[in-house]
C-alpha cells in the first residue's frame, strides 16, 4: 500500500498557468524519491502541497490512507507531525542552541504553553541527544546555531525532523546552498536515513548527479506537469533533456476544475 499518494493534483497560484498541471504519482513506504527540474518547475510547490503548507486548486492528496486535502485543522496538525521537513535555507533560531532546535520538532506534540515553556520530558532530551549523536554534531550540542557552518546548520535541520518521529521527511532542496563536501555528508545522512532507519523521503533537487547517485527513483517536472517517473537507471540523455527542456512536450493533462478543493 502506497503510504503517498497524489491524485491529478493542479495549483494556480494566478493567472492561467498553473504552478502544478494533474500531478499524479504514489510513493510507497522506505522509498526514496527525487523530484527534479529546472527554477519554476514546480519543485518547492509539490513538496508543499503535500503537507499543505501550500493548498492545492484541485485534485486529491492522500498520506497513510488519509486525504490530508480535507482535513481540518486539528486533525491536519495531528498528520504533520508524522511529516517531517527539512528547508534549504534551515529554518533554525540563530540565537538558540542546536539541542534547542532540534527539540523544536517535538513542538506538533505539545500544547501552546508546554510549547512556549519549553517543557520536554527527558525521553525527548534523550532522544534529541542520541539524533545528534547520530549525525555528527555531538560537540556543538549546546552551541548557538549562529555559529555553526552551513552544513552543520542543515544536520540540525535534519535532526529537528527526525526527533518528530516522522514516517516521512521531505526534503526542499536541502543541498542547495551548500558547497560540494557539505551536499555530499548530507545526502551520505539521508541515503542512511533510509536504509537503516527505513524512512520514507522525497526530496527536490537541482542537481541530477545526486539524484542519479543516491535515490532509488526520480520524478521529473517541467513547468509542473510529470515528463518523467521512473528509476536512475532508465534517466537517459533524452528523457533528461525532455525535463529541462522549455515546454513540455508529448505529454496528455486532465487539469480539472480550476477551483479550490
Amino acid at each position: 500500500m502506497a503510504l503517498l499518494e497524489l491524485k491529478n493534483v493542479t495549483k494556480y497560484y494566478s493567472g492561467t498557468t498553473p504552478a502544478l498541471a494533474g500531478v499524479s504519482f504514489s510513493v510507497n513506504d522506505g522509498e526514496f524519491v527525487s523530484v527534479i527540474g529546472s527554477s519554476g518547475s514546480g519543485k518547492s510547490t509539490l513538496l508543499r502541497c503535500i503537507n499543505r503548507m501550500v493548498e492545492v486548486t484541485s485534485g486529491e492528496i492522500s498520506f497513510g490512507g488519509v486525504v490530508v486535502s480535507r482535513l481540518g485543522k486539528k486533525d491536519l496538525r495531528k498528520v504533520r507531525t508524522k511529516i517531517g521537513m527539512i528547508f534549504q535555507q534551515f529554518n533554525l533560531v540563530d540565537r538558540m542552541s542546536v539541542i534547542e532546535n532540534v527539540l523544536h520538532g517535538r513542538l506538533g506534540y505539545k500544547s501552546t504553553l508546554a510549547g512556549v515553556l519549553g517543557r520536554y520530558t527527558h525521553e525527548e532530551k534523550w532522544q534529541a541527544l542520541k539524533v545528534i549523536q547520530m549525525l555528527g554534531l555531538e560537540q556543538q550540542v549546546y552551541q548557538r546555531c549562529d555559529q555553526l557552518s552551513g552544513g552543520q546548520k542543515q544536520r540540525v535541520g535534519i535532526a529537528r525532523a527526525l526527533v518528530q518521529n516522522p514516517k516521512m521527511i521531505l526534503c526542499d532542496e536541502p543541498i542547495a546552498s551548500l558547497d560540494p563536501r557539505s551536499a555530499k555528508i548530507i545526502m551520505d545522512h539521508l541515503r542512511s536515513i533510509c536504509t537503516d532507519i527505513g524512512m520514507t523521503l522525497v526530496i527536490s533537487l537541482h542537481q541530477v548527479d545526486m539524484a542519479l547517485k543516491y535515490t532509488d527513483r526520480i520524478i521529473g517536472l517541467n513547468r509542473g506537469v510529470v515528463v518523467f517517473d521512473g528509476t536512475p537507471g532508465e534517466l537517459t540523455s533524452q528523457r533528461s533533456a525532455e525535463i529541462y527542456a522549455r515546454e513540455p512536450k508529448d505529454v496528455n493533462i486532465n487539469l480539472g476544475e480550476r477551483n479550490a478543493s
